[in-house]
């Protein structure tokens, strides 16, 4: 490999045989060296392989500006994950996930905790992601000696399930696009009302619809079964639940699968707390 850039004595952005950039790691690896030198194998620890020119630039300044460690707590998590999850991820990952531990660990160090409004729902649809979420605390506690939160296990997870690939990540997105739009479009009919866009609880909403379309077109839908909360949330919420129930014959009649008693109980929530205010003026006019 031939060293096409260099970010400090330890890392080098390099170009092998096929042409491909590397983003490679080692003690001393550039010390003493200069651009179209060859990079020492013996030095090499460890070596990114990025798809694009563009990925291996972004990733080369995002290093020129934070620890090194906090690339090599991700590339453990990384390891960890496609290990036992027994999937690929997407070397976008090295990234993000790099750059959202050094956020994390900046802000834990201000004493800034930032809450997860999403664990709960990452915990129950997500658990294998979240178990590897849980282990990267453990990695970022051995590597810089603080213990962040579960709600940064939850972020972490979110992280592996976006870089997780399948193949066919464009057919996913139209996919995962045209469900969330078609279920916003029943919400807003069943109401007939606007909503609010800039609302946290829309910020929610959607992001529930994403993960659940996800879910829907990977066909890892959950069901846990507890007809207690299911009859909860039909009682305290019955508009809610209403809708529920015509985004349940959109989604037999077009994707000809049908929502879970907890599918219809998170649903019922978010749609209840999106639709809120709306109902609430509207009751009192």
């Amino acid at each position: 490999m031939i060293i096409k850039k260099i970010l400090n004595n330890n890392v080098v952005i390099a170009e092998g045989k096929s042409g491909k950039e590397s983003v490679v790691m080692g003690r001393g690896l550039a010390f003493q060296k200069k651009l179209g030198d060859e990079v020492e194998v013996s030095k090499i620890e460890k070596t990114f392989v990025m798809e694009t020119h563009e990925l291996s630039e972004k990733l080369s300044e995002l290093l020129s500006e934070i620890p090194l460690k906090h690339l090599r707590i991700a590339d453990d998590v990384v390891q960890y994950a496609q290990e036992t999850l027994e999937t690929d991820l997407s070397d976008n990952i090295y990234l993000t996930l790099t750059d959202h531990i050094n956020f994390a660990v900046s802000r834990y160090n201000q004493g800034i905790n930032l809450k997860n409004a999403l664990l709960w729902e990452i915990k129950r649809f997500y658990h294998a992601e979240y178990l590897v979420g849980m282990k990267a605390l453990d990695f970022i506690e051995k590597e810089v000696g603080i213990r962040l939160d579960e709600d940064e296990a939850g972020f972490i997870a979110l992280h592996i399930v976006n870089a997780r690939q399948d193949g066919q990540q464009m057919h996913m997105t139209v996919a995962m696009t045209q469900i969330v739009q078609d279920i916003l479009s029943i919400v807003t009919y069943h109401y007939g009302m606007v909503l609010d866009e800039t609302s946290l609880n829309y910020t929610r909403f959607i992001t529930h619809l994403q993960y659940f379309a996800q879910r829907l077109l990977r066909k890892e839908i959950v069901d846990s079964g507890d007809d207690f909360l299911y009859e909860q949330v039909q009682i305290k919420y019955p508009e809610a639940f209403n809708c529920t129930k015509k985004i349940d014959a959109y989604l037999i009649n077009t994707h000809h699968t049908e929502l879970t008693r907890d599918e219809r109980v998170y649903l019922a929530i978010h749609i209840y707390r999106v639709t809120e205010r709306n109902t609430i003026a509207n009751e009192e006019e």
